[in-house]
């Protein structure tokens, strides 16, 4: 298995920022906000400061001067809201619409990942890359676009204002304030690791609860109950353990930062009252409201920096999460069909195995030196032990798998050499598994034949045998069904699969245990109606029950990846070899 890359890749950043690339029109409409806002923001205190200067050091209070100022200060603040309201929406907007563009760049990516990935990975851990880790990205770009450019800004208007007030205290502020941001890089840079770590646990808690939701009647059949919250709490321990460490450092920067501007407050204090002071009385006066001003813009000044090291802080995280996901859409593709492959048509059904090798694990062998030729209409049943390779067979007929040597044809035709879709919309498959999704029970029969009337459906449920069960549900063909199935039993279900086969009728079949979870009496019926269907069609039978496979034209004995016997039922039992001997041992009293 190819080794995890590591989530915090130093480009994950970068590739934020491109995500954010078709919506700059947007995001310069809401810098250009922000910085009105907070230009009319921080012209409040000069504003006040005049405020001030007219009731301190005046003989007479000018009252017509003050009601002019509050009405100034009153419209500033007014213009100031409905600019922090746009700027709120806009970015809203953006996030969502990243959010909503990259799962679905993900999701896509997702459908094009061949299946050795999706073998490879729980359900779980992708469902969490791709719903949670977003979410949490969302979480840091919001908080990022809400306070990071509205705090860039008003640190530099703040610093334009104090140097147009008293460039001397404003030279000691600028002095001062790298060591605010010394410490929060130093904290942020070793709290990533923890976010990540947090990031990963969470996803192995997802996977873990949907796989025990998947299985609970396993789960409860076994008395595995006290067991299995034994697990989850193991992992819910070292997911808190991990939060609790990525909080727990996170939660220095705020601290520290206030402290540093604290001290720059501090120092801005001092030098503004000796400067009062030290200039009463003299040309140069330094007025308390010019005093007044300067304390509440570096008071202003101070309030961005802790709100960054919020920002930096939810920001590693969002980095951690945006990394699995940029990880899984990282993943190498399904290799693309050539560019002149072949759409299949007008197929007859031959099929061809000529020397094929495969294994899903490149160091233990699996299928060697394959070779069969199936003709058009033939019924090839598939026999065998347990991991003798019947599935991985079926697997590289579909052209899930690509063959290690060796071909697969279609009529002449390579496997290769022909488009994926047109290859798969000539098969029809039904699998020991079976999959309904959420929706009505019309809506999983049209699966395969959207455009199909009503009888045309009926007309298949009862040839599967569905007709009857679907009738007597609350709507009929109507009915909403849960995912996968929900309230109807296995063979119920196994109908529904079969009856989507029936509609669509393609020119060669699959059937691999399709009758393994229907009850003899159906399953006779179902026999028969497989025997319609499956006239003048190439169709390949996996089946354990050998009974259920007499029939079949030719059947292939398999035994280690490989054919072993080749022949009609009569003929490998008159030859009592290993297709003998496995269907005798379906009559034995012994075990």
């Amino acid at each position: 298995m190819k080794a995890k890359k590591n989530p915090a890749a130093p480009g994950t950043g970068k590739r934020v920022l491109t995500l954010l690339m078709p919506y700059r029109l947007l995001i310069l409409s809401s810098i250009l906000l922000s910085a009105g806002a907070v230009a009319l923001t921080l012209y409040l205190p000069v504003l006040v400061g005049r405020a001030i200067d007219c009731i301190v050091g005046v003989d007479r209070v000018d009252f017509d001067e003050i009601k002019r100022l509050l009405l100034w200060i009153a419209a500033c603040a007014g213009l100031t809201a409905v600019m922090q309201w746009l700027v709120s929406i806009i970015h809203n907007r953006v996030t969502f619409q990243v959010v909503r563009d990259v799962r679905n760049r993900a999701f896509r990516h997702l459908q094009q990942l061949p299946l050795s990935y999706l073998d490879r990975h729980s359900v779980g851990e992708l469902v969490s890359q791709i719903i949670t880790d977003v979410d949490q990205l969302s979480d840091g770009l919001l908080l990022g676009f809400t306070q990071l450019f509205t705090g860039i800004v008003t640190i530099l208007g703040t610093l334009g204002f104090m140097i147009s007030i008293k460039p001397l205290i404003a030279g000691l502020v600028i002095v001062l304030t790298p060591l605010s941001f010394v410490v929060a890089k130093y904290i942020a840079s070793h709290t990533h690791s923890y976010f990540v770590a947090q990031s990963r646990t969470r996803g192995e808690q997802t996977a873990y609860v949907d796989e025990l939701l998947g299985g609970l009647k396993v789960v409860k059949a076994f008395g595995r109950e006290a067991r299995a919250v034994e697990d989850f709490d193991a992992i819910n321990d070292r997911l808190e353990t991990t939060s609790l460490k990525a909080v727990f450092f996170s939660s220095l920067t705020n601290p520290c930062t206030r402290f540093v501007n604290s001290v720059v407050y501090a120092a801005v204090v001092l030098a503004g009252a000796l400067l009062c002071v030290s200039t009463a009385g003299t040309a140069a006066v330094f007025t308390v409201g010019s005093l007044s001003a300067l304390l509440a813009y570096a008071n202003q000044y101070t309030k961005p920096f802790n709100e960054i090291s919020g920002v930096m802080t939810e920001f590693q995280n969002a980095l951690a999460c945006a990394g699995r996901v940029f990880q899984l859409m990282d993943e190498a593709v399904e290799p693309p069909d050539a560019p002149d492959a072949k759409v299949l048509s007008d197929v007859e059904g031959k099929i061809t195995l000529d020397d094929v090798s495969f294994s899903y694990d490149k160091s233990k062998k699996l299928i060697e030196n394959l070779s069969f030729t199936a003709q058009p209409g033939q019924r090839i049943a598939i026999v065998g032990p347990t991991g003798c390779g019947k599935t991985t067979l079926i697997n590289l007929l579909m052209r899930f798998y690509d063959v290690d040597g060796g071909a697969i044809r279609v009529d002449g035709t390579e496997l290769r050499e022909m488009t994926r879709a047109s290859l798969r919309a000539n098969y029809g498959m039904v699998l020991q598994e079976t999959w309904l999704r959420s929706g009505t029970i019309r809506d999983n029969l049209i699966l395969g034949r959207p455009d199909a009337t009503d009888a045309e459906i009926e007309a298949a449920c009862r040839a599967a045998h569905a007709h009857s069960f679907i009738r007597l549900l609350p709507q009929g063909y109507d009915t909403v069904i849960t995912e996968d199935g929900g309230m109807l039993s296995q063979g119920q279900k196994q109908l529904l699969c079969i009856a989507r086969i029936m509609l669509c009728l393609p020119p060669m079949l699959i059937l691999d245990e399709a009758t393994s979870s229907i009850d003899t009496r159906t399953e006779l019926k179902i026999q028969s109606a497989f025997a319609a269907m499956m006239r003048g069609r190439t169709s390949f039978i996996v089946a354990h029950r050998l009974s259920t496979i007499r029939e079949a034209d030719v059947i292939l004995v398999m035994k280690a990846g490989k054919v072993i016997e080749i022949g009609n039922h009569d003929a490998l039992l008159a030859r009592g070899g290993f297709y003998a001997e496995l269907y005798n041992s379906q009559f034995s009293e012994s075990f």
